[in-house]
Parts: C-alpha cells; structure tokens; sequence
C-alpha cells in the first residue's frame, strides 16, 4: 500500500529517499502510532509520515497536497475555535445584490463596528440568515460571512469582497516555496541590476590573463594563477506580505522569491500579513509561537541593506492608520508607523505589488502606503522589478 504513496511523493518533486521510507515502515511495524488499539487514525498517520519524510518545513505544503492527493481527498481539519456554534456560520444561500443595492447599505465608523459587536455577542441566541442585524451569513450585516457589507468584520467563511476591516478566523498560511523552477529568467536578469560583485573567500577560480602574462614571462613555463571567487555583495532584507489576498498572487510571488534567493547571497527574509506592525515571523505554521519584534529586525540590520516589501497593498485603511486595526489582533500602534521606522532605519527600500496597476487607483489603501513609501512602489512586472532594481542600485 505504501509504495504508491512513496511514489505519489516522489512525483510531487518531494526529496523522499528509500532510507526515510524504510524508516517510516519500522514505525509502523514497531507500533509508534495506534498504541494498543492498534488502528491509527489517518491524522496519526499524517504527522508520522511527514515526520519522518520531510525534512524541510519549507516541502511541508507540497507534502499536504501530494499526501491530500494520495488519500483521495481526505480532509485533515483542526478546530481552532468553537466560540461560536459552526451552524452559525455556516453558508446555505449566496447573496446577489444589485450596485444600487449596495451603494444603499451604510458602513459603520470604527468605534462604533467594534461596540456594536460587542453587544451583538451578548445578546444573540441563534442563527440568523439573510439579515441585517445579527451575526450570520448570507445578510447585509456587518458581523458574519457570505454576504456583503461595505465595511464590516468576517466571522468564519471565506472572503471575497475585500471589505473587511477585522477577520475573526484562525487562518493557516503556507510559506513561499523557494524551490520553484522560474518559467522565464527574465526576472532573474532583472534583479541583475542590483549586483555589487567583489573578490572574496578562498583562491577558487583561475586568472587567465595573470596566467598567461606570468608564463610568458617565465619563458614558456606554466605559470598559474588563482584569485578569489566573485560574490554579489548585495545584502537584501525581504519583507513579504501572505495570506488573505495575497493567495492570488501565490504563484508569481513564488517565482519572485526563488529568483531572489538564487541572484542574492546575503539574504534575509520574513512574513507579515497586510501591514507591518511589531512583530514580523519566518515560518507561516509557527507565526505567533516564533516571533521576531520588529525593533530586533531595525537593530539588527545595518543601513546597507536594501528593503524589499512584497505585498498587494489591499486591505482597510485602519489596518495602516489605526492602533488595533489589523485583522488578527489589536496592535498597540498603527501600521503607520512601523513602515516609517522601517523605511527610516533602511534609507534603500521599494515595494513590489503584484496587484495589477490598472486597480491601484481604486484601492485607497494603496494610495496610503504609496504615499509613506515616498512613491516608491513598483508593479511586478519585468518592467516594475527594473525600475525597482535602478532605484535601490543608486
């Protein structure tokens, strides 16, 4: 039975070796899951087999798929939260309003979402659909999913119209996968422009010219010459936005990051979501178990690296403006300001947004962090990444 599965890894392009399968054999065989019952659950069998075939956490999403794929679509759920009953916010009828339907519905200022929220979970009993009132699904309320409101905060569900401005969700990113073969080098010739290159490290690589001046001018006798091996001295600092919708921008963000960990030796690299705010993280499973303070990253970097913030810029402008604005927990101070300490302490930054440019115009909150990274944002395209490219060079 295992064998097709060791395959099936094997095919996801997942480095899985004989050795790690026999290993996860013996497992079984010695009864490391099952216990005395002796039937493991397929969720035992999950975190065996990842234990002892994958190696890095970076192959830990291919390895869901190829695992999902495998199983024929076996679900692997965690229930991260059961303060609301799941009936509540479960969808049964999808919403379709009208423009004139929608422009007609009034958004509530921040203070006033948040109160009004507050007395909603005190008072609701059951479910409610349809309305536009009470936490539920498919209404025009501003507590719920499914439905649509110009400015509300999402409870369960999944998002779809951009607008709102707190998610109430226990959400599981994935990280960039850096192993990602380029369809096109064009991106790589981009980031090209940012190189430095110095001599460095051990003699390595042949001199041709000294070699041939110094044995002509030892009579014909062979003269060779080594010099250290060039590196790009680049030092790049990576902040990257993911989750929310930034999963539509997973594939090209993808390709971006593989080339830049291929172009750039000294390279560092975090995650944020949305906005930047006091904690930044490198690993998208253990994002609020291993947190790296913003401060850290401002002190332990030197002004020579180049900042880099990948992100689509799209979310409530209370997220940038407002102290506990971002959607996943209340920030003591506004986004705002760390993108100012951040772009202070690095004076070399840009801001690549895969968004396309023809809707920057439309999303106010792009306007905002345009206008704190001084204008230098750049789309990312071919065209974008090389003005981005000449900017930091200079």
């Amino acid at each position: 039975m295992l064998i097709p599965f060791f395959f099936t890894l094997r095919a996801a392009k997942l480095p899985v070796s004989v050795k790690e399968y026999l290993t996860l054999i013996e497992a079984l065989k010695k009864g490391v899951i099952g216990g005395d019952e002796g039937c493991p659950s397929v969720d035992d069998f999950y975190f065996l087999a990842r234990t002892c075939l994958v190696k890095d956490e970076a192959h830990f999403d291919r390895f869901d798929r190829a695992f999902s794929a495998y199983f024929k679509g076996v679900e692997l759920l965690t229930d991260f939260s059961k303060d609301l009953p799941a009936e509540w916010l479960k969808q049964h009828l999808e919403l379709n309003l009208t423009p004139e339907q929608k422009a007609a519905i009034e958004k509530m200022g921040w203070d006033e979402l948040m109160e009004t929220l507050k007395k909603r979970l005190e008072e609701q009993q059951e479910r409610h659909e349809g309305g536009n009132r009470w936490i539920g699904t498919g209404g025009t309320s501003p507590f719920g999913n499914s439905g649509y409101n110009p400015q509300g905060i999402r409870i369960g569900g999944k998002g779809g119209n951009k607008s709102a401005v707190k998610v109430w969700d226990q959400r599981s990113y994935k990280d960039y996968d850096d192993q990602l073969e380029l369809g096109t080098r064009n991106i790589k010739v981009a980031l090209r422009r940012l190189r430095r290159f110095a001599r460095e490290g051990s003699e390595l690589e042949l001199d041709l010219d000294d070699t041939i001046h110094k044995t002509a001018a030892n009579a014909g006798m062979l003269d060779i010459r080594m010099i250290p091996e060039r590196h790009n001295k680049v030092k790049v600092l990576l902040l990257m936005d993911v989750g929310g919708t930034m999963d539509e921008h997973i594939h090209r963000v993808e390709e971006l990051f593989s080339a830049v960990k291929s172009e750039f030796k000294h390279l560092e690299f975090y995650y944020f979501h949305n906005c930047v705010y006091d904690f930044v993280w490198k690993n998208n499973r253990r994002r609020f178990a291993e947190k790296f303070p913003t401060w850290d990253i401002i002190r332990k970097y030197n002004r020579d690296y180049k900042l880099i913030f990948v992100g689509d810029a799209t979310m409530s402008p209370y997220e940038i403006l407002q102290a506990g604005g971002s959607v996943e927990y209340n920030n003591e101070e506004a986004g705002a300001e760390w993108l100012q300490r951040l772009t202070h302490a690095f004076p070399k930054y840009a801001w690549i947004n895969p968004e396309p440019q023809g809707v920057w115009q439309y999303r106010q909150s792009i306007a905002l962090v345009q206008q704190l990274m001084h204008q230098r944002m750049f789309p990312l395209t071919l065209t974008g990444l090389e003005g981005a490219m000449r900017l930091l060079s200079k």
